[in-house]
C-alpha cells in the first residue's frame, strides 16, 4: 500500500557504512533487517532481533532469493565490498559476481529495489582490480534490468572509525607530513549521514509508488579538497602535533607492502598497494545530479569536522591505531625468534640450565624442544587474525608459567645481569594491551 514504509535489508551491516545505514534507517522508523556474515557482540546487542548472520557472498542466486524472501525485503541495500583479494574473498567474486547473482535474484523475485554502493570515478581511470570490479558490478546490475539506485560515495567520514577513516585519524596524530604527491591528490568527502538520508528519501518515494528507478549518483560534497587538506583538518580537530618532517615515499610503499602481507594473514589493514594506487588516482565526482534529485545539501568538510568527537578516547584511538600493528608484529617476532634461538644456537645453554638443576639430559632436551616449539606456535597464532586472541591468551599463560617455573627451579635467573625473567613482565603487559585493542569494529 502506498505510503507504508518498506522493509529494508542491509547487506554488509557489520561494516562502517552498512552499520550506520541500518542504524539511521531504523531510527527513522523503517523496518530493517541487518544482514552480515558475522556480527560482534555489541552489534548483535545493537540490532537485536533484526540481526541475521549469513555468509551472503557464498550464496547462489536461488539462496539469495530465498534470503530476501525470508527477510521480507522491499528494498535491498548492498554495502558489501573488499579492498583487495585475500582470505576474505576476491574483488571480482565479492563485487561483480555477487552483484550479478543478487540482481538476478531480485529480477526473479520481482517487486524489489536494489540500492548498491559503488565508487566514484570514470571507468577509463580505474587503476586497480578493486575499482574495475566495482565498475563491472554496476554493469551487471544494469544488464539485469531491475529497478536500482547506485550510490558512489567518496571518502566516508563517520563517528565510527574503520579502514581509511581510521588511518587518516592516525596520520593526523603523527608529527610527519605525507609525501607531496600523495598529499596533493584530489580528495572529496562524504558524510555518512548523507548516504543514509539518500536511501531514506528513495525508500519513501518507493513507498509512494515511484518504482521506475535507474539512477547513478555521486554522493559527496562539491568542495574541492586534497588528501593533505583532510589530514590537516583532522589534525586541527584532534589536536595533533605539527608535521615537522615529511614521510618518505619509500616508507609509504613499504607500509603498503606490509599491509598486503598482513591481509594474507586475515587482517584488514587500510594501507595496502590497492589503497595507495587509488589514493594517487584521487577521488572526484559530480554531486549535482544527486543534490538536484534528492534536495540534500551535502555536509561541508568544516561542519563535518565539528561533528566529530575530539574527546580523549578519540585521541587515544588515533595514537594507538598504528601502534596496534607494531605491537602485534613485535609480539610475533618476540615469540617466534625466542623459540628459534632456543631451538638452534642456544640449544646447548638452554638444556645445560636444566641439567644443572637435576634434569636428566634426555628430559632436558625434550623440555627445551617442546617449550621452543610452543613459543614458535604462539608467535604463529598471534600472526593470524583468526587465532590472534588465542595466541595472546596462550602467550600470557605460558609467560606466567615460565616465571613461576623459574622461581621454583632456577630462582637465580631472576637476578642474572641481563634480567631475562624480569623482562617477561613487560611482555605480558604488551600482550594485555594488544588484547584490549584487538577489536576492529
Amino acid at each position: 500500500m502506498a505510503g507504508t514504509l518498506p522493509t529494508i535489508a542491509v547487506l554488509g551491516a557489520s561494516g562502517l557504512i552498512g552499520g550506520a545505514v541500518a542504524d539511521t534507517l531504523a531510527a527513522e522508523g523503517f523496518p530493517v533487517v541487518a544482514i552480515a556474515r558475522r556480527f560482534t557482540l555489541s552489534q548483535r546487542e545493537r540490532f537485536g532481533s533484526a540481526a541475521l548472520e549469513q555468509p551472503i557472498v557464498d550464496l547462489d542466486g536461488a539462496a539469495l532469493a530465498r534470503l530476501i524472501e525470508t527477510a521480507g525485503a522491499d528494498i535491498v541495500v548492498n554495502c558489501i565490498g573488499v579492498l583487495q583479494d585475500g582470505p576474505r574473498g576476491g574483488t571480482d567474486a565479492v563485487h561483480r559476481a555477487f552483484a550479478a547473482r543478487l540482481a538476478a535474484a531480485l529480477a526473479s523475485r520481482g517487486g524489489s529495489l536494489l540500492v548498491h554502493l559503488s565508487v566514484p570515478g570514470r571507468p577509463e581511470d580505474d587503476p586497480t582490480p578493486f575499482s574495475r570490479s566495482k565498475r563491472a558490478a554496476e554493469q551487471a546490475i544494469a544488464d539485469a534490468g531491475i529497478p536500482c539506485v547506485i550510490l558512489r560515495p567518496a571518502f566516508v567520514l563517520a563517528a565510527a572509525a574503520y579502514g581509511g577513516s581510521a588511518l587518516m585519524r592516525a596520520l593526523a596524530m603523527l608529527p610527519v607530513a605525507l609525501p607531496r604527491k600523495e598529499a596533493a591528490s584530489a580528495f572529496v568527502i562524504t558524510d555518512i549521514d548523507n548516504i543514509a538520508a539518500t536511501i531514506a528519501i528513495v525508500a519513501r518515494r518507493w513507498a509512494d509508488g515511484e518504482r521506475r528507478w535507474n539512477a547513478t549518483w555521486d554522493v559527496m560534497t562539491p568542495e574541492p579538497l586534497t588528501v593533505g587538506d583532510v589530514v590537516a583538518g583532522l589534525r586541527r580537530r584532534l589536536g595533533g602535533p605539527d608535521p615537522h618532517c615529511p614521510l618518505p615515499g619509500w616508507l609509504l610503499r613499504c607500509g603498503a607492502g606490509a599491509g598486503d602481507a598482513a591481509a594474507g594473514l586475515g587482517w584488514s589493514p587500510p594501507m595496502r598497494s590497492t589503497a595507495l594506487r587509488e589514493l594517487r588516482r584521487g577521488v572526484t565526482g559530480d554531486p549535482a545530479p544527486w543534490m538536484a534529485a534528492t534536495g540534500i545539501a551535502p555536509t561541508p568538510f568544516p561542519a563535518l569536522l565539528q561533528r566529530l568527537a575530539a574527546t580523549v578516547q578519540e585521541k587515544w584511538f588515533a595514537r594507538l591505531y598504528l601502534l596496534k600493528a607494531l605491537a602485534i608484529m613485535t609480539l610475533v617476532v618476540f615469540w617466534a625468534i625466542s623459540g628459534l634461538i632456543a631451538l638452534t644456537v642456544a640449544f646447548g645453554p638452554a638444556t645445560g640450565i636444566l641439567t644443572a638443576h637435576g634434569f636428566p639430559p634426555q628430559l632436558a632436551a625434550v623440555v627445551t624442544v617442546a617449550s621452543s616449539l610452543l613459543d614458535i606456535g604462539i608467535g604463529i597464532c598471534i600472526a593470524f587474525r583468526r587465532t590472534c586472541r588465542i595466541g595472546l591468551i596462550a602467550g600470557i599463560g605460558v609467560s606466567l608459567f615460565y616465571m613461576l617455573g623459574a622461581a621454583a627451579i632456577t630462582p637465580e635467573l631472576w637476578i642474572e645481569p641481563l634480567g631475562a625473567l624480569v623482562k617477561t613482565g613487560p611482555a605480558i603487559v604488551l600482550m594485555l594491551v594488544a588484547l584490549a585493542i584487538l577489536e576492529e569494529r
